[in-house]
């Protein structure tokens, strides 16, 4: 069943993904611990976690833009291993709260899958919408920005973000590549070799928490950009 710690052997234990779930008030959210970006909500717990479930495959696609292996079984090893509290943001629809892991030091291992996940992301962001129309479905009350608007809404955020981890740049135009390419350069060269989890700026975030919030916000979107092109 999926939402139960792992248990069994040492060779189940290994093959498991670790997974945490943090609850608002209204939302709730099931992410992956060690790949970035794999975040999903629903009404409740078990809700959000076979959402997190159902997007494996779409994930897969981000892990080999990274070149790294991903569990073929991936969405039947799903595993909670810990909660924490959300907040206002939680419910606004964004992963807010760290999870314990967030606080433990990186192997050079976990840093540069860290980096080259958000930068596998970036690239799938960029190769949805390349492939997307300009004008995308709109909501059932006609909400909900076109595609470039989306990009630049997700290149706003990541200037923000940035601040998070002591990088302060200008928010790109996304029409100038060079702009867009030094802002993710400056954070993938932060996720990829900061193994200590304290913040690196006050109120900023930890490296792993950063990694998982770059990534979903940039999937978050690239796949809604997906979804409304049909």
């Amino acid at each position: 069943m999926l939402g139960t710690v792992a248990r069994g052997s040492a060779r189940s234990k290994k093959l498991s993904v670790p997974a945490y779930i943090e609850s608002g008030t209204r939302r709730v959210f099931a992410c992956a611990v060690d790949w970035p970006g794999w975040c999903r909500s629903g009404k409740d717990e078990q809700l959000a976690i076979e959402a997190l479930a159902s997007y494996a495959p779409r994930y897969s696609v981000v892990a080999r833009e990274a070149g790294i292996d991903f569990p073929t079984r991936a969405a039947d090893l799903i595993n909670v291993v810990d909660h924490v509290a959300g907040g206002a943001t939680t419910d606004f629809g964004a992963p807010q709260t760290p999870c314990r892991a967030d606080f433990e030091v990186l192997s050079p291992k976990q840093l540069a899958a860290n980096e080259a996940l958000v930068r596998a992301s970036w690239a799938v962001l960029g190769s949805v919408a390349l492939d997307a129309p300009a004008s995308l479905r709109k909501g059932p009350r006609g909400g909900g920005r076109d595609r470039d608007a989306v990009v630049a809404h997700v290149l706003s955020a990541e200037a923000a973000y940035a601040r998070k981890l002591g990088i302060r740049m200008k928010e790109p135009d996304p029409a100038d590549p060079a702009a867009v390419s030094a802002l993710r350069d400056a954070i993938g060269e932060i996720l990829g070799s900061v193994s200590e989890p304290k913040p690196l700026v006050d109120k900023g975030w930890p490296v792993r928490n950063a990694a998982r919030r770059i990534a979903w916000h940039a999937l978050d979107h690239a796949w809604e950009i997906e979804e409304r092109s049909r």
